[in-house]
């Protein structure tokens, strides 16, 4: 199933090299671009199917990544769709959810479905994405580390048949090319493939941030709920931050501690680092939430929500995870729609390889975007929505009023909202409100270029 290249361009032409400079070449049938969850995820659902895939890496493992650290019961299905060993030493499970708004603190258990666990996960992003990436591996994929994609390749009519990339060699760096008739792009919020094939971030949507830092607590790092607040303010005023804070635990003498916002409708955006500080300063010192605790520096990144890139799909390159805009607008949880995406894209990139090149290989890769459209399209609408009109200019505090923190059933609504856990068909009252809510949400168009 490998590509002709009766019709290709030399590689000093695509890639900008000096006249007479060869590059030396690796082929596949599929190229991945960034081996975090999203990337690590399609590579190994592609080796499973048979594919031949390079997952094209420019950090070394294990790397740290800025991220909650914390895993819901839908990325830990994720997870147990790869055979990943949760069992293992360093995963934390946890029961649930602590809701903390003001004086009142509530505890709401993962739900019991039947299509996903009840339990979610903690586990750092620099064992993580190692876990992932090695698993990729033993799947049969080839993984190159330390390789900065500097570029797609393309063919006299726009369509990507490659990346061209430079790694670290003594003495300098070396330059490849790396071709295959589908690309992946997994390369995370800064999206360099996708703007370089002129996918353009949508700037109607939300671009939120966050903020961590890992800390020494013995009393919090055992603890089985994944602690939220709602009640944090921009630094030095009153008015409530567009966002939460979270104490995650990691089951080794620490807890991941940060938050993240959208920026206000009204006073832009907070300066985090700063309502990091004034939080933690409000926290019980036996916490241990203090400078002398600190385990690393304070480390921020953006979170693009709510498929804020289109098309997902376009002479081929298909975008995944971040760079596809894919972190959730209700609560800016990315991995396990990275994962999933992954494996979305792994099977459609699978089917178009099992057929000619072409306009039947075209059409099973145009199902990408459709599929994810009709698993997260109505329900990213309306969060997108939710985020707009409530989230960006009064938090979650209005949300978590006492109203909704003394009803059970309304708070088990509204995590389960959050969380985007129901069963379907319905099996209770609660996925059945939730399904229908979001079937009346008219569906997004599905972009095309």
């Amino acid at each position: 199933m490998r590509e002709s290249t009766s019709d290709r361009s030399s590689p000093d032409e695509e890639s900008g090299y000096a006249s007479g400079e060869q590059a030396p070449e690796e082929e596949a049938e599929v190229i991945v671009v960034g081996a975090g969850p999203a990337g690590s995820s399609a590579a190994f659902h592609l080796a499973k199917a048979g594919v031949d895939v390079v997952l094209l890496e420019k950090s070394r493992f294990p790397r740290e990544k800025v991220c909650g650290d914390g895993l819901t019961p839908r990325a830990v299905h994720q997870l147990i769709r790869m055979g990943i060993d949760i069992d293992s030493p360093g995963w934390m499970r946890s029961r649930g959810m602590r809701w903390v708004a003001g004086d009142r603190r509530v505890h709401i258990d993962w739900p019991s479905l039947g299509r996903y666990p009840d339990f979610g996960l903690s586990r750092s992003r620099h064992d993580f994405d190692d876990i992932l990436a090695r698993h990729a591996v033993a799947a049969g994929a080839r993984l190159r580390g330390g390789v900065k994609v500097t570029g797609p390749v393309t063919d006299r009519a726009g369509r990507v048949t490659g990346v061209t990339g430079v790694s670290a060699v003594a003495g300098g760096q070396e330059r490849a090319v790396y071709r295959a008739p589908i690309v992946i792009a997994a390369d995370g919020a800064s999206a360099r493939l996708a703007l370089a094939m002129g996918l353009e971030r949508d700037k109607n949507r939300q671009m939120a941030t966050a903020a961590r830092r890992y800390y020494r607590s013995a009393e919090r790092s055992q603890d089985e709920y994944l602690e939220l607040w709602a009640d944090l303010r921009f630094p030095g005023s009153d008015h409530y931050l567009p966002g939460y804070g979270w104490i995650f635990p990691m089951g080794d003498g620490r807890v991941n501690v940060g938050l993240g916002a959208l920026p206000h409708r009204r006073y832009g955006k907070a300066d985090l680092r700063a309502a990091l500080a004034q939080w933690l300063a409000r926290t019980p010192h036996a916490w241990g939430l203090r400078e002398e605790n600190a385990d690393g520096p304070v480390r921020s990144a953006a979170l693009p929500l709510g498929f804020n890139r289109h098309p997902l799909y376009t002479r081929g390159l298909i975008l995944v995870g971040d760079s596809g805009g894919m972190i959730s607008p209700w609560n800016g949880e990315g991995i396990g729609q990275a994962m999933e995406a992954g494996e979305v894209a792994a099977e459609s990139a699978a089917l178009a390889l099992a057929l000619p090149q072409g306009p039947r290989r075209e059409r099973a890769l145009l199902h990408y975007p459709v599929e994810m459209n009709r698993r997260w399209g109505r329900y990213y609408r309306l969060g997108n929505a939710a985020a707009d009109v409530v989230f960006s200019r009064s938090g979650f505090q209005p949300v978590l009023n006492r109203y909704v923190m003394g009803s059970p059933f309304l708070l088990r609504t509204l995590a389960r909202l959050l969380a985007n856990l129901t069963d379907k068909p319905s099996q209770d009252v609660i996925d059945h409100m939730l399904n229908t809510l979001v079937r009346l949400v008219p569906a997004p168009r599905v972009g095309r270029r």
